[in-house]
């Protein structure tokens, strides 16, 4: 059994072929690996695409509208409700990411190729792989994308956007606002 790449750059896996060896009867033939894994990558670059854009339009409130940011209370119940969807979307990411490698993993393993071939399908037929794959720097990629670090600090992010709200501070009277002269938080 060997891999012979497709000539184009797509390195999509249902786009993979390899050559069944010719044996007895049969001939030789190419097959293709099965499946298409790309949503879950394709989901994460999304998601990061977008919180970078975000990330960047809410320092450029923080830096130059931050009195405006505080005196409108529902501008950081805003940024709270984003903040946490977007850390709930790095952990749904994350994972997804865990997932699709998996379901790689088992569609690339040589014990699938093997079982795809007619040719193994033979009673008669002794078939082995080659080579085992090395799943080494896939499984980094998990972890070294940030996905799951990504999730913890946009989490952590939510706990000082949610000390800016008014559900984190203590509730005044007028009253005691006059007595300070505070202004009256604009809705």
């Amino acid at each position: 059994m060997t891999a012979s790449p497709t000539p184009s750059h797509d390195r999509r896996l249902y786009r993979q072929r390899y050559e069944m060896p010719a044996c007895g009867d049969t001939e030789s033939r190419i097959l293709h690996l099965s499946g298409d894994f790309s949503a879950p990558a394709e989901f994460f670059v999304t998601l990061s695409v977008f919180a970078f854009f975000y990330s960047m339009f809410a320092l450029v409130i923080y830096l130059l509208f931050h009195e405006r940011y505080t005196q409108i209370r529902r501008v950081p119940i805003v940024d709270l409700c984003v903040t946490g969807g977007f850390a709930f979307l790095w952990l749904v990411a994350a994972s997804a990411w865990g997932k699709g490698l998996m379901d790689v993993k088992l569609a690339t393993h040589p014990s699938s190729i093997l079982s795809s071939m007619p040719l193994c399908q033979l009673e008669n037929a002794s078939c082995s792989a080659g080579v085992t794959p090395y799943y080494g720097l896939a499984n980094i990629s998990v972890v070294r994308l940030f996905g799951f670090l990504n999730f913890l600090i946009w989490a952590a992010n939510a706990w000082f956007v949610f000390k800016e709200t008014a559900w984190s501070k203590p509730a005044t009277s007028k009253e005691e606002s006059a007595e300070r002269g505070e202004a009256e938080d604009l809705q």
